[in-house]
This record gives structure tokens, C-alpha cells and sequence, in this order.
């Protein structure tokens, strides 16, 4: 028992000092999207509403993301800079989680956080050792897959007022990795 509760002490003190998500993100012309990557996302793009391209700059590396609303859901596809797919996600209630993760979930954050609001929930489609043709298909049929993540944005209360982080979790709900956001206002838009 103090084992466990050690661990949980400990990743609450890696997720206090993990790195800090500034992302810098401008609107861009389909013309200027790779070239690769549009030919990927093109059979897609059917019936899809709201398409719209993006450059983004974190400040170590440029990628691509386009984004768009299809059967009820917002997707966001992220490539590199040289068009190589990144991840595709899109934007999930609680409701869509499996009983089990939901449960891992409010665990890790209850134990982490003080009062945490979540924002946002993201299902999230790395490439991993998959071709980009295998996770397009698998992401735009809703596949919850044992490599599948899970992206939150979630708010809490620290000494000096509220913080915004992006946790990251995997298929069974267990902790990957925690950004802690810049600023909730800032320019990246959020889907």
C-alpha cells in the first residue's frame, strides 16, 4: 500500500514539472499545406464542413494540421513538415470513453489535481509503427484500438490561481505525459 502510494506521489510530482505547451498557430491556404498530406486527407474531405489548414510552431519543430467537422465530429490531422502523418484526433465526451478508462481517468486526476475541471477530451490516433493509410481508416471509423490515446485538457486550482494542462493517457486510462498550457487564451484554436 505505501508502495502505491508512493507511485501516485511521484507521478504527481512529474506532472508538476513537466514541460510547457506554447504552440504558435497561423491559418494557411491549402496551397501551402504539404502536398503528400493533402492527397492522403483528400478521400476524407467528403462531406466535410469547416475545412481549414494550419502551421504550427511550438518552438522545436513545424507541423501541419487541418482541421474540419465530419459526421458530428471535429477532426484535427497533424502531419510534420515534411508531411508524414503525426496523429489524427478528434473531440470525445465522457459518455464515448469505456467504463473502465473513465474510471482510471477521474483516479489519476482526483489523486493529481486539486478540483480538476476537464475542458476538452480528445480520442487520439498516433502513428506509431502503423502505415498512414491503417490510422486514417482506423481513426475516421471510431476503432478504439488498444494504441489509441487519450488527450485532456483540464483546468485546476494551484496557489496562484487556475492552471490549464494537456494530460495524455492511453487506451486503459493509464498516465503518458502532462503539458502544462501557456495561457487558455492563446492562439491555437482548440479543435
Amino acid at each position: 500500500m505505501k508502495f502505491k502510494l508512493f507511485i501516485l506521489l511521484f507521478i504527481g510530482c512529474l506532472a508538476l514539472t513537466a514541460q510547457v505547451k506554447k504552440e504558435q498557430e497561423f491559418r494557411i491556404e491549402g496551397d501551402e499545406f504539404p502536398e503528400i498530406a493533402l492527397k492522403s486527407l483528400q478521400p476524407y474531405f467528403t462531406d466535410a464542413k469547416r475545412i481549414r489548414f494550419y502551421k504550427e510552431f511550438d518552438g522545436k519543430k513545424i507541423s501541419y494540421e487541418s482541421k474540419f467537422k465530419k459526421d458530428r465530429l471535429k477532426y484535427s490531422v497533424e502531419f510534420d513538415s515534411l508531411g508524414k502523418l503525426e496523429d489524427v484526433e478528434f473531440i470525445i465526451r465522457e459518455k464515448d470513453l469505456p467504463s473502465e478508462t473513465w474510471l482510471t481517468l477521474q483516479h489519476y486526476l482526483g489523486a493529481n489535481y486539486e478540483n480538476p475541471k476537464i475542458k476538452k477530451i480528445q480520442q487520439q490516433y498516433p502513428l506509431g509503427n502503423r502505415s498512414t493509410l491503417q490510422v486514417l481508416k482506423a481513426a475516421f471509423q471510431n476503432l478504439l484500438l488498444p494504441d489509441i490515446n487519450y488527450e485532456l485538457i483540464v483546468s485546476t486550482k494551484t496557489k496562484s490561481g487556475y492552471v490549464s494542462y494537456e494530460i495524455t493517457f492511453d487506451a486503459n486510462g493509464n498516465f503518458l505525459s502532462t503539458r502544462k498550457l501557456v495561457d487558455p487564451n492563446y492562439d491555437h484554436v482548440l479543435y
